[in-house]
């Protein structure tokens, strides 16, 4: 088989499944390892794909943030198996911070019937929320970002860092092992490392679709969260290194 042939069969097989490993490969492209190996050195110095411990996946680099319209039809079944999980976590009298995002929002309409005091920079959260007497909503205010519909700026920022919640639930559009949460822009790096700086619990909601992509700015790594919460289609190497993190591994 040609060298091209193979690479392209090695490119379709990443897109399918994600994250694989050599022997993976080897079995699915009928070839040595060696060859594969010659193969992936010769994709990863074209930066087309990424190789690291936990195996290979094409190179996803996020260059901006998505849009909410994008994200809303984006594995909705997912992002709703996610929310109902992590409703569970969540006890009547609690102060919960819910971070920007369409997770967030099917998060938010798993919780109406608890009494809580919930904190958040998602206009659309703030406003679905603020319909429901037994709880009480702080949107944390400055700038909002056209993309989201969120709040950005120090002056959300500052409110964060003055709250100590019980639980924060992050979002991200791209989280992985070697680099943990990322995100495009400083501004809402600083701004969900605040979101968790002083909870208790501090929970990633993300489906596996997100995972082994990456943005410029790290927010945070995985070992310091206190739960990760996915669905099953994460990969299966991806679901023993998050099992040896110090947190738990939650799939749905």
């Amino acid at each position: 088989m040609k060298p091209q042939t193979r690479q392209d069969q090695i490119l379709e097989y990443l897109k399918a499944h994600n994250l694989v490993t050599v022997e993976q490969l080897v079995s699915a492209i009928d070839a040595s390892p060696a060859t594969i190996r010659r193969d992936l050195i010769k994709l990863d110095e074209q930066g087309i794909i990424n190789r690291s411990h936990g195996g290979v996946a094409l190179n996803r680099f996020i260059p901006a943030q998505p849009t909410t319209n994008e994200k809303q039809l984006r594995n909705p079944q997912e992002k709703r198996a996610i929310a109902q999980y992590a409703a569970t976590m969540v006890k009547a009298g609690d102060a919960v911070v819910l971070d920007a995002g369409t997770t967030m929002l099917e998060l938010a309409r798993h919780l109406t019937h608890l009494p809580l005091r919930v904190i958040t920079a998602d206009l659309h959260i703030a406003l679905f929320l603020s319909g429901f007497k037994q709880i009480e909503v702080t949107i944390i205010g400055g700038r909002i970002d056209d993309s989201s519909q969120s709040c950005v700026g120090d002056h959300g920022r500052r409110l964060l860092r003055g709250i100590y919640p019980d639980i924060a639930f992050v979002s991200c559009n791209s989280w992985s092992i070697e680099k943990g949460i990322t995100t495009p822009t400083e501004e809402k790096a600083g701004l969900k490392q605040d979101l968790m700086a002083n909870a208790r619990q501090r929970v990633l909601l993300a489906d596996s679709s997100k995972y082994e992509a990456y943005s410029l700015f790290c927010v945070t790594p995985l070992g310091s969260l206190t739960d990760i919460v996915t669905d099953k289609a994460l990969p299966a190497i991806a679901q023993r290194q998050l099992a040896d993190l110090p947190g738990g591994l939650h799939l749905v």
